[in-house]
C-alpha cells in the first residue's frame, strides 16, 4: 500500500531522486483558507488492543534528514527518524510517513513541488498522528543564516536580535503568532478526515544552549543571540502546546529532554548537529535526536 508514491509497512520508500535542500517559506494565505474550512476535532484515543494505523506529517526535523538510510532523499526521510522508531515500537498494523523536508503549513492540504498534500496520506480508519510543523512558517533556517552572517560582522552582543527588532517590533514573535491560526486549520483538518485518531503535535527540541552560553568555535553566532535564539524557539514551542490543548491534540515536549545535548555539545553527546558536521543536516537531530523524540512521542502513548 503506498500513499502519494510514500510506502507504507511492510514496503520502504524509493530513493534516488536528488538531495533537495530544506526549502522554508511563509504559509499562503489561500491553503490556510482551505484547511480553516475543516470541521472542529473531536478526539479519541484507540481502544486497547485496537490496531494502531499510523500517519507521521511534518517538515525535517520529523522526516530525518541526513540521517542513514535515506528511503526519499528527495524528501530528506529517514529509517531511523522518530515516525519509524514508533510505529516499529507500538507494532503498527499500518505505517504512512509523508514527512518531507522543508515542509510548511500549506505543504499539508497543498502539494510540495511534486510531493503530494500531506493530509492525504489520512483515512478515516487512522488511529494515531504525529504532526510536527511549524518552523518552516518562521522562515527558522534564513533567521540562522541572517544571525550568523550578522554574527561575523559583529560577534560580541546580539546583532541578530537587533535586527529583528528594530523601531520596537518583534518580528519573529509576530511570524510565531501569524502561525498559530495556521496550525489550528491543520489539526482541524486532521481531525475531520481521521476522527478517530490521536493526534499529537511534536515540539522542537534544544538547539542552542539553555542557559543562554555561547560556543562561538561552532557556532559562529554573536555572544548575546544564543539566548535570543534559544527565546524564540521556546515562544515557538509554547504556541504550539497552547494551539494543541486547544485542537484536541496533545503535546510532545522535546525540548526539554533534549537540553545539554544541543548543537555546542561534543559529538557523542550532542542530539543537534552543528552545521559543518558529517554525522547528519546542521542545525538538525541526528539519529540520537530522533530517538529521544521517538520515546518522548512513545511516553505521551503511555509505552
Amino acid at each position: 500500500m503506498s500513499v502519494s508514491g510514500r510506502s507504507t509497512i511492510p514496503a520502504r520508500q524509493e530513493a534516488g531522486h536528488p538531495a533537495r535542500a530544506p526549502r522554508l517559506a511563509l504559509a499562503a494565505a489561500a491553503a490556510v483558507a482551505l484547511l480553516a474550512a475543516a470541521a472542529s476535532p473531536g478526539v479519541a484515543a484507540p481502544a486497547s488492543g485496537e490496531p494502531v494505523r499510523y500517519v507521521a506529517l511534518g517538515d525535517s526535523y520529523s522526516s530525518g534528514l541526513g540521517i542513514p538510510q535515506q528511503t526519499d532523499t528527495v524528501c530528506g526521510r529517514s529509517d531511523r527518524n522518530y515516525p519509524s522508531l514508533v510505529a516499529a515500537a507500538v507494532g503498527a498494523a499500518s505505517f504512512t510517513d509523508v514527512t518531507c523536508a522543508g515542509a510548511d503549513t500549506t505543504h499539508m492540504a497543498g502539494p510540495q513541488d511534486t510531493a503530494a498534500p500531506q493530509l492525504d496520506a489520512l483515512r478515516p480508519d487512522t488511529t494515531l498522528v504525529t504532526l510536527g510543523i511549524g518552523g518552516n512558517d518562521l522562515d527558522l533556517a534564513g533567521v540562522i543564516t541572517r544571525c550568523v552572517l550578522v554574527g561575523y560582522l559583529a560577534p560580541h552582543g546580539s546583532p541578530c536580535k537587533s535586527s529583528f527588532t528594530l523601531f520596537g517590533t518583534d518580528e519573529i514573535g509576530s511570524r510565531i503568532n501569524a502561525t498559530a491560526p495556521k496550525l489550528d486549520a491543520v489539526l482541524d483538518a486532521i481531525h475531520a478526515r481521521s476522527p478517530q485518531a490521536r493526534v499529537l503535535v511534536v515540539g522542537y527540541p534544544s538547539l542552542l544552549p539553555d542557559d543562554g552560553s555561547a560556543c562561538r568555535a561552532t557556532i559562529p553566532l554573536a555572544e548575546g543571540d544564543f539566548g535570543w535564539v534559544r527565546d524564540k524557539e521556546k515562544q515557538l514551542d509554547a504556541m504550539m502546546a497552547q494551539r494543541a490543548g486547544t485542537r484536541g491534540a496533545d503535546y510532545v515536549d522535546t525540548y526539554g529532554p533534549s537540553v545539554g545535548h544541543d548543537a555546542c555539545r561534543a559529538a557523542g553527546v550532542r542530539w543537534i548537529e552543528p552545521a559543518d558536521s558529517a554525522e547528519g543536516a546542521g542545525f538538525h537531530p541526528n539519529a540520537a535526536g530522533h530517538r529521544s523524540t521517538a520515546d518522548a512521542v512513545l511516553a505521551a502513548l503511555g509505552h
